[in-house]
C-alpha cells in the first residue's frame, strides 16, 4: 500500500508539471455576436458606443498600410524620415511617416546567446519582412475633416527624442486643424504619446483620440498551454487573454472598458497599449486578410472631444515596447497607476506561489551574482522549511525498512489472498505506530516548488541566458552536451524524432539521484511495483531532459540532499542501509514457532493459520 501511494505521487508529479495547463486549459473568453466578428477590410473599429456620429461612419484607426515589397530591416527603416533614439535599453527610430513607432530593438538582449548575435527587434518597420509597429492619432465621424492617416508626413522639432528630452511633431490639415504628438521615451521601456489638436478655425469639431497596434503575419509561437503568447489585455479589473485563432476568418472582439490595458505578447517581449486609466475606451482586437497578407491589429478609440474655434484639446496615452522585466513592470504598475499591469506576465493559477518564489530566487541572485547558485541556495531553504516534515516522513519510512522482512513473511503466508494480507498489513502498522502514506510526503512536498520553479523559468526574462558553471550557458534551456551529440563533440542538429531519446548530462545525474534515492526506500513486495519502482528513474531521466536545466539542477540537487538527511535518520534509528542488509536481517521471534514444523516452514505456518 505504502508503494502504491509513492508510486502514485510520483506519477500525479509528473503529470502536474507536464500536463496541467494541458488538461486544464484556461477558459476562452467568449466571442462577441456576429455583428461583431464581421470582416472589416479597412482595419477601422465600429463606432464607439454612444459617440457622436453621421449613420455608417466609424471613427477609428485608418487602413494599415499595404506591405508593397520585402527588403531588409536597414533598407526599410531607410525609406522614410525619422526620429531617433538610443537608450541603455532600447535603440531605434520613429517614422515621421505615420507618426509609426515602428522600430525598437533591445540593447542588453540577444537573439541567441552569442554576444554578437543581432539584437532582439520588438518593433519592426514596414517593408520589413513583419511589420510590426504603434500609431497615435485622431479621426472624425464627418468625413470632410482631414485628419492624419498612414501616409502622412510629420514634421518634427528634433532628429532625436531622449529620456527627458521630449520631441514635438506636428501636421497641418490646411483647413484650420493643426495636429500635434509629443512623444516622451524613459529609461527604459515605456513611450509617452500625448496626442493634441488645435482649432483654428471658424467652427467647432468633434475628434476621436486612438491608438492602434498592427502586426503582420502570425508569429512563430511555442503553443504551450504553461505560457500564453498572443492578444490580451485587463477590461474593467479582469484579465482576458486570446489566441490567434480566435480570429480567424477575419473575426474581431470589441470590449468597452476604462483603464487597463491592452497588447500582444511573445514569451519574453511585449507591445502593450495603456490608455489613461480614468477614461472609457473601446478597444477591438481583429484579424484582416489571409494568408501572408494577414494582419493583427489591436486598438482601443476614446470618448470624442469637441473642440471649440480657437480652442485646443490634449489626451494621453502611452505604449510600453520591450522586455518583461518583472522589476520593471512592477514599478509601472504603481507609478502610472495601471491596473493589474503585473498580469502582463503570465504568472499561472498558483501566481500566490509563484510570484514570491521568484522575488526570493532575485533576492539570492542580487546577493551571489549566478541564477544556477540561487537555485540551488533556494533548494536549501525549501529542504528547511520542510524539515520537520520530511523528518516524520524518513523516520517512518527507516521503520518501514526495518519491517520489511515481517512483511515478506506475510506475503508467504497470505500471498494468495489480497484482502487478508491488506488486513494483516493494517495491523502490522497499527502496532509498530507507521503511517504507509509518510513516504509520499517529501514528493507532495515537491510538486508546488518544482511547478513554480519550472514556471519561472520558462517565463520569466530574468532567466533568459543565464549561464551557470561548467557547459551550461542557459539555465532556461535543455542541458546541450547530450548522447545523441556525443557531449558536445558532434554539434549537429537532432531531428525532432529523436529528441526524447536525446539526454543531456544533468539529467543522467538527477536520474543517478534518483536512483540512490529509491534504494534507500523501503522495497516493494509485489515483484510488479518493485519493477516499475525501479524503471522510475529511467522514465524521469527522459522526461526531464528536454526541460530547463535549471529545473533539472534543482531536481538533482535536491534528491543529493534528501539521501544525506534520509541516510542520516536512517542510522540515528538503527535501519540497515541497502537491500541487501534488509535481506540479511535476522527473522523476527515470531518466526519461532515455524521452526517446529520442520522443512517447509512458511508453508507450516500457513496451513495452522
Amino acid at each position: 500500500m505504502d508503494q502504491k501511494n509513492f508510486i502514485v505521487a510520483i506519477v500525479l508529479s509528473v503529470l502536474i508539471i507536464v500536463g496541467w495547463q494541458a488538461a486544464f486549459p484556461p477558459a476562452k473568453p467568449p466571442v462577441n455576436d456576429t455583428a461583431q466578428q464581421t470582416a472589416t477590410q479597412s482595419g477601422a473599429p465600429a463606432a464607439p458606443t454612444g459617440q457622436p456620429g453621421a449613420p455608417g461612419t466609424q471613427p477609428g484607426p485608418g487602413a494599415a498600410p499595404t506591405q508593397q515589397r520585402v527588403v531588409g530591416r536597414g533598407e526599410a527603416v531607410a525609406l522614410t524620415p525619422r526620429v531617433t533614439f538610443n537608450t541603455a535599453e532600447l535603440t531605434g527610430s520613429i517614422s515621421l511617416k505615420g507618426a509609426r513607432i515602428d522600430d525598437v530593438q533591445l540593447v542588453k538582449y540577444r537573439e541567441t546567446i552569442d554576444p554578437k548575435s543581432p539584437p532582439v527587434p520588438v518593433l519592426s518597420p514596414v517593408g520589413s519582412a513583419h511589420p510590426y509597429y504603434a500609431e497615435f492619432g485622431w479621426s472624425s465621424s464627418d468625413a470632410a475633416i482631414k485628419v492624419p492617416g498612414p501616409e502622412t508626413v510629420w514634421t518634427s522639432d528634433s532628429p532625436t527624442v531622449a529620456p527627458g528630452k521630449p520631441v514635438k511633431l506636428t501636421w497641418d490639415n490646411g483647413e484650420g486643424l493643426v495636429f500635434g504628438l509629443t512623444v516622451s521615451i524613459d529609461e527604459f521601456f515605456m513611450f509617452d504619446v500625448k496626442q493634441s489638436v488645435e482649432n483654428r478655425s471658424d467652427k467647432p469639431v468633434t475628434l476621436f483620440p486612438w491608438s492602434l497596434i498592427v502586426r503582420y503575419g502570425e508569429p512563430t509561437y511555442e503553443g504551450m498551454y504553461i505560457l500564453h503568447e498572443g492578444p490580451y489585455g485587463v477590461f474593467n479589473g479582469t484579465l482576458k487573454e486570446f489566441s490567434y485563432s480566435d480570429f480567424k476568418g477575419n473575426k474581431q472582439q470589441k470590449i468597452a472598458t476604462t483603464g487597463g490595458w491592452v497588447g500582444i505578447t511573445d514569451k519574453y517581449w511585449m507591445s502593450v497599449l495603456v490608455p489613461d486609466q480614468k477614461s472609457k475606451v473601446d478597444v477591438s482586437i481583429k484579424q484582416t486578410g489571409s494568408g501572408a497578407d494577414v494582419k493583427y491589429q489591436i486598438d482601443h478609440v476614446a470618448s470624442g472631444v469637441t473642440v471649440a474655434p480657437g480652442a485646443s484639446a490634449t489626451t494621453d496615452a502611452k505604449l510600453f515596447a520591450g522586455a518583461k522585466i518583472v522589476r520593471v513592470i512592477s514599478d509601472y504598475e504603481t507609478k502610472y497607476g495601471i491596473e493589474k499591469f503585473d498580469l502582463t506576465i503570465d504568472w499561472g493559477w498558483f501566481w500566490f506561489f509563484t510570484k514570491p518564489l521568484f522575488w526570493l530566487l532575485e533576492w539570492l541572485y542580487v546577493h551571489l551574482g549566478n541564477f544556477g547558485l540561487s537555485i540551488l541556495v533556494l533548494t536549501v531553504i525549501v529542504k528547511a522549511v520542510f524539515f520537520p516534515l520530511a523528518n516524520k516522513s524518513y523516520a517512518a519510512m527507516s521503520k518501514m525498512k526495518r519491517l520489511q522482512p515481517e512483511m515478506e513473511k506475510l506475503k508467504e503466508r497470505y500471498g494468495e489472498d489480497r484482502q487478508r494480507m491488506n488486513q494483516e498489513l493494517m495491523q502490522l502498522y497499527r502496532r509498530e505506530k507507521v503511517n504507509p502514506a509518510a513516504g509520499c510526503l517529501p514528493i507532495l512536498v515537491q510538486i508546488p516548488v518544482f511547478f513554480a520553479l519550472y514556471k519561472v523559468l520558462y517565463t520569466t526574462i530574468e532567466m533568459r541566458h543565464q549561464p551557470f558553471y561548467g557547459w551550461i550557458k542557459d539555465l532556461s534551456a535543455p542541458d546541450p552536451l547530450t548522447i545523441l551529440t556525443g557531449f558536445g563533440l558532434f554539434p549537429w542538429e537532432v531531428p525532432s524524432f529523436l529528441h526524447f531519446f536525446n539526454i543531456g548530462i544533468w539529467p543522467m545525474i538527477m536520474g543517478v539521484t534518483m536512483y540512490l534515492q529509491q534504494k534507500l526506500n523501503p522495497q516493494p513486495t509485489d515483484p510488479v511495483q518493485a519493477r516499475v519502482f525501479q524503471f522510475l528513474p529511467i522514465l524521469f531521466t527522459f522526461m526531464l531532459a528536454p526541460f530547463a536545466a535549471g529545473l533539472v539542477i534543482y531536481w538533482a540537487w535536491s534528491n543529493t540532499l534528501s539521501i544525506a538527511q534520509q541516510y542520516m535518520i536512517m542510522r540515528r534509528h538503527g535501519t540497515p542501509i541497502g537491500n541487501k542488509a534488509v535481506v540479511a536481517t535476522p527473522a523476527p521471534a515470531a518466526e519461532a514457532p515455524d521452526k517446529k514444523g520442520g522443512k517447509g516452514s512458511g508453508k507450516g505456518s500457513g496451513k495452522k493459520s
